[in-house]
């Protein structure tokens, strides 16, 4: 019993190590977003903001606002865009069994595997044409993009675990299939919609190869092209840089702790059959 303890609490330790060496550039990033511009170039450095200042967040809501807003827009169409897209089709795919469904299903696995960039330079040249570059529109289209086959795969997943026996009893009372995925499926895939909206959401909020690409110079831009000029603008203003990216970190750090057991749900889900 005294060795198993002592295994597990060297197990704990070690686990503790890991997880503050993977977490030490969030807390550096929040030390230096705290710290005063005469106290950037201390050596040795501070550990702690002993003198700390606010002036970089002061400056985060002074100057960056407009991109935080965008990035939410661009946030949230994403996710509306990759569930109606997404969800139907995982449906079809699971309960339907169209002709063909495994080649689309392993075309899905194989979009996965395009470069960003690649996609970026194609968006580009048919947005040339459409008129739709530097559009917030256009980004959210191609944010969705990247979430779509990943959506596609776990809506897939997740519903292939509904009795067919529920959809069977909605047939016999009537229920065509657009009704039986609205009232019973789509209801009862509630932690992989959370799943697919959490992915999609992040993945649109961290994305800079479309951005760059597709809206860079536009009115409208999202958060990761305000740091990035912001950098480029004030490569001294460190506290206030860091400040940007501390903000541009909440969102997404509360949505994911907010939604982790759902995902926890969705992600597992399809894994085990009876």
């Amino acid at each position: 019993m005294n060795r198993s303890t002592g295994r597990a609490g060297w197990k704990t330790a070690i686990g503790l190590l890991l997880t503050g060496i993977m977490l030490f550039p969030v807390y550096w990033m929040l030390n230096v977003s705290l710290t005063r511009d005469q106290d950037m170039r201390k050596s040795p450095p501070d550990l702690l903001p002993l003198h700390g200042t606010l002036a970089g967040y002061r400056t985060v809501l002074d100057e960056q606002l407009p991109y935080l807003a965008t990035s939410l827009v661009i946030g949230l169409g994403t996710v509306v865009l990759t569930v109606a897209l997404a969800a139907p089709a995982g449906y079809a795919l699971a309960k339907l069994r169209p002709r063909g469904g495994g080649v689309l299903g392993f075309l899905f696995l194989v979009a996965q595997m395009i470069p960003g960039i690649i996609m970026a330079m194609g968006f580009y040249a048919i947005y040339l044409q459409l008129g739709l570059l530097r559009s917030v529109p256009g980004l959210i289209v191609a944010d969705s993009t990247l979430a779509v086959p990943f959506a596609v795969l776990i809506f897939t997943a997740f519903m292939s675990g509904i009795p067919g026996e529920l959809l069977q009893a909605a047939t016999m009372d009537g229920a065509g299939p657009l009704t039986t995925f609205r009232s019973i499926v789509l209801p009862m895939s509630r932690n992989a919609v959370v799943t697919v909206s959490l992915f999609a959401f992040l993945w649109s909020w961290s994305d800079f190869v479309f951005a760059g690409t597709l809206v860079n110079g536009g009115a409208h831009e999202p958060i990761t092209l305000g740091i990035y000029h912001y950098i480029g603008n004030n490569n001294q203003e460190w506290n206030a840089i860091m400040a940007t990216a501390v903000v541009a970190s909440l969102p997404a750090a509360v949505i994911l702790v907010l939604a982790q057991r759902y995902v926890a749900a969705g992600v597992t889900s399809g894994a085990v059959k009876d």
